[in-house]
């Protein structure tokens, strides 16, 4: 109770006597130094030209291995998901059936092989005894027609020999190039033959394709921009794997699509990467590779040679409903705001097209504290900030 009545008479002076209070707030605003900002002076510089695009990852190579023949799947000779080499086995169907249809080709082949020797030497009589009193035209014409007979018969059972082993071959089911297994739709037991579908998948590794789609503008304004560099070949590929880190490698452009899509009026760029694996990592372990196939990644087509540009820092640019700006000191120190037109931009840069001159100061460091047409106090960035103008001494007495 007694501090209460304490205050109350505190709170009423101050009530009656506002012009007190009214001096000191008004002296703080005016009285205040101009904010330090830290600028950059706006120049050009070498920058690389780039264009970002949305790509999709594509193995080089994919196949799915299908049985040639009809027969039980005997063993399963690869783990899914592994990486296996070229002409690796991958399953074994049984053999027998194929076997001794060999064999019995092979007899065949022996059989016709026996008839046309005796053809021959048949033959061979008949045409020594052409010129004696027992020999006959009409008989050498019809040895020669048995030989040219089973000479053909032999080539017969010669091809069927091959098929049988053709066959017989098939029944070793291999990787036709190294790559990667999917997971396998059959099991040991199983009969698979031409019509039984995929049994594994095998997708290459390394390299890869980044196929990514370009509107047929901006591949016309790549093509005279790269026109003087080695056309396409030129440009440098980075990529921007899905979970937003960069890709280590870089590619190459190596194929442009002949054609334009209609319904999107896009022509569709191909580059290829390498795809080697990833550090301590081994061939048969699951994520051992950076790049899948078939993943969305963010294409980035960058020019070998770099051009000069209006540039200022990436820090620098603001922007609100109206677009992009920067803040400009003027000759007066004050903050003055210059609506820009932006090219490209890295996370570091921002290359100006217009709204800023070379020359300018733009503000890059205390942005915050920044008022359009406020007075600001500014200095290099990265300098320590300027002190304060010294406040004028109080009167004595």
């Amino acid at each position: 109770m007694r501090l209460r009545h304490a205050i109350i008479p505190l709170l009423i002076a101050a009530a009656t006597q506002p012009a007190l209070v009214a001096p000191v707030l008004a002296q703080a605003g005016p009285g205040a130094p101009p904010p330090a900002v830290g600028v950059v002076v706006a120049q050009k510089r070498a920058v690389f030209e780039t264009s970002q695009f949305v790509g999709r990852v594509q193995a080089v190579d994919k196949v799915d291995i299908i049985a040639r023949v009809t027969a039980f799947v005997a063993e399963r000779e690869f783990q899914e998901g592994e990486e296996v080499t070229k002409g690796a086995l991958l399953y074994k169907l049984e053999r027998g059936p194929f076997e001794a249809d060999l064999q019995a080709k092979q007899a065949a082949v022996q059989q016709n092989a026996a008839l046309l020797r005796n053809a021959v030497i048949t033959l061979g009589r008949a045409q020594s005894l052409l010129n004696t009193p027992a020999g006959q035209r009409s008989t050498v014409d019809d040895r020669e027609a048995s030989q040219a007979s089973q000479a053909a018969q032999l080539l017969a059972a010669q091809a069927q020999l091959r098929q049988s082993q053709i066959n017989l071959d098939y029944t070793d089911i291999k990787a036709p190039f190294a790559g990667k297994t999917s997971k396998s739709t059959v099991t040991v037991g199983n009969v698979v033959g031409p019509t039984s579908g995929a049994l594994t998948t095998v997708v290459s590794q390394d390299p890869m394709y980044v196929v990514f789609p370009v509107s047929l503008r901006a591949a016309l304004d790549l093509r005279t921009k790269y026109a003087d560099k080695g056309g396409f070949a030129g440009a440098v590929i980075h990529i921007r794997l899905p979970d937003g880190t960069m890709y280590k490698m870089d590619g190459k452009l190596d194929y442009v699509d002949p054609s334009v899509a209609v319904s999107t009026d896009t022509v569709n760029l191909r580059a290829v990467i390498p795809n080697p694996l990833r550090a301590g990592m081994k061939a048969g372990e699951p994520g051992n590779r950076d790049l899948i196939d078939g993943s969305y990644v963010t294409v980035t087509l960058e020019g070998v040679q770099p051009v000069q540009a209006l540039a200022v820092p990436r820090v620098a640019v603001l922007s609100d409903q109206q677009g992009s700006f920067v803040y400009v000191v003027d000759a007066d120190k004050k903050a003055q705001v210059h609506r820009v037109t932006l090219g490209q931009a890295t996370p570091e840069t921002a290359v100006i097209l217009a709204g800023v001159s070379e020359g300018d100061s733009v503000i890059t460091e205390g942005l915050q504290r920044v008022r359009p047409g406020a007075p600001v106090n500014p200095a290099p960035a990265g300098a320590p900030p300027p002190a304060p103008p010294a406040p004028a001494a109080a009167p004595k007495g």
